[in-house]
């Protein structure tokens, strides 16, 4: 009895650190750091496309355009993805797929299927504002028997957060969320409704879901503990130092010291600088840095702020200031950033 009490009596500061221990040896990041984690990230469609294809088929030509994420729903198959990196991955009806970081890569009706023709040769006919119809072979044989594909390009962002992406497998399956995440299942049912039965909307009904799923696949990923990813996810899953990473992206206007950061952590500042460039491989200054221009181009280019603004919220004393140091660290000056964002142009496939 006095035992399995007397984690009561202990100080709030130990409970918690050790709760956070605990949930750091399962592999799992804390959810403070999970909404961290996810705070800044934006994934919206660009592009779709409502594939239809009888076989034999191999479709190619998706990522062509680089920086963009893809996302492949099997509404009829199944459907064979050939990866950027040439693994080949069979996708059942319902399997959705989200490659964050895009690649070439090919759809295909079978493992053994060699040649492909590249999505942007086929006519595609507009069912809404950013989707389209595409069709490979009879309409007949694709009513009857062909696979349907509902595909999309979208921007991805994580904000602070976006080295993450370059950590992400290259093709992420949903298939690997479903039993840890059962509620994913009636959005990929309603989904596959919505590409069978094409009721009115249906097309702009399936872009907003495709978004909702691979939103839930990035989700699911840092919530299992972003695989086996390195380097700072590594910090992450250290509660005290993933503290201090958490602190810093929640005010990356604020002139941290050393010791403030070495505080967060509860520890001396050697101990503290030492750790964190082993696990990130960065000083706390460059990665409070990099932090601060990635959120910029971020606030500049996408959301359009003012740069005297930015340079105020991110705690610079004066706007050519804060162009002279994004202008050094990036190569670009806030005002290119800025007219790059304004006509920027989705991609070609």
């Amino acid at each position: 009895m006095i035992d399995s009490s007397s984690r009561s009596f202990q100080p709030i500061e130990e409970v918690e650190l050790e709760e956070a221990e605990e949930e750091a040896e399962k592999g799992a990041l804390p959810n403070d750091l999970v909404s961290e984690l996810l705070l800044g990230m934006r994934l919206s469609g660009i592009q779709y496309r409502r594939i239809q294809a009888a076989p034999p088929f191999g479709i190619g030509g998706f990522g062509a355009s680089p920086g963009w994420a893809h996302f492949h729903f099997i509404a009829r198959g199944p459907v064979y993805l050939r990866s950027p990196g040439g693994a080949v991955h069979r996708l059942e009806v319902g399997d959705a797929v989200l490659l964050p970081r895009g690649g070439p890569h090919e759809l295909l009706s079978s493992p053994e299927q060699s040649a492909s023709r590249d999505i942007a040769s086929f006519v595609a006919a507009p069912l809404c504002k950013a989707v389209s119809a595409v069709r490979n072979g009879s309409p007949e044989v694709c009513q009857e028997s062909g696979a349907v594909i509902f595909s999309g390009c979208m921007e991805f962002d994580l904000g602070g957060m976006h080295p993450l992406v370059g950590l992400m497998p290259e093709v992420m399956r949903v298939d690997t969320l479903q039993d840890r995440h059962p509620e994913i299942l009636p959005i990929l049912q309603a989904m596959e409704r919505e590409a069978q039965a094409e009721r009115a909307g249906f097309a702009s009904i399936l872009s907003r879901l495709a978004d909702v799923v691979s939103a839930c696949i990035v989700r699911g990923w840092v919530e299992c503990g972003c695989g086996d990813a390195s380097g700072w996810v590594e910090a992450l899953r250290d509660p005290r130092l993933g503290r201090v990473i958490a602190a810093m992206h929640r005010e990356p206007g604020r002139h941290w010291t050393v010791a403030e950061l070495a505080k967060q952590m509860g520890s001396s500042r050697s101990v503290f600088a030492e750790r964190f460039l082993t696990v990130t491989g960065l000083t706390p200054h460059r990665y409070m840095t990099e932090l601060r221009m990635r959120l910029a181009t971020q606030w500049i280019g996408r959301d359009r702020q003012p740069i005297d603004a930015v340079a105020q919220r991110l705690g610079y004393g004066s706007q050519a200031a804060f162009s002279r140091a994004y202008k050094r660290i990036t190569g670009r000056s806030p005002g290119a950033v800025r007219a790059e964002g304004h006509h920027r142009e989705g991609p070609r496939a």
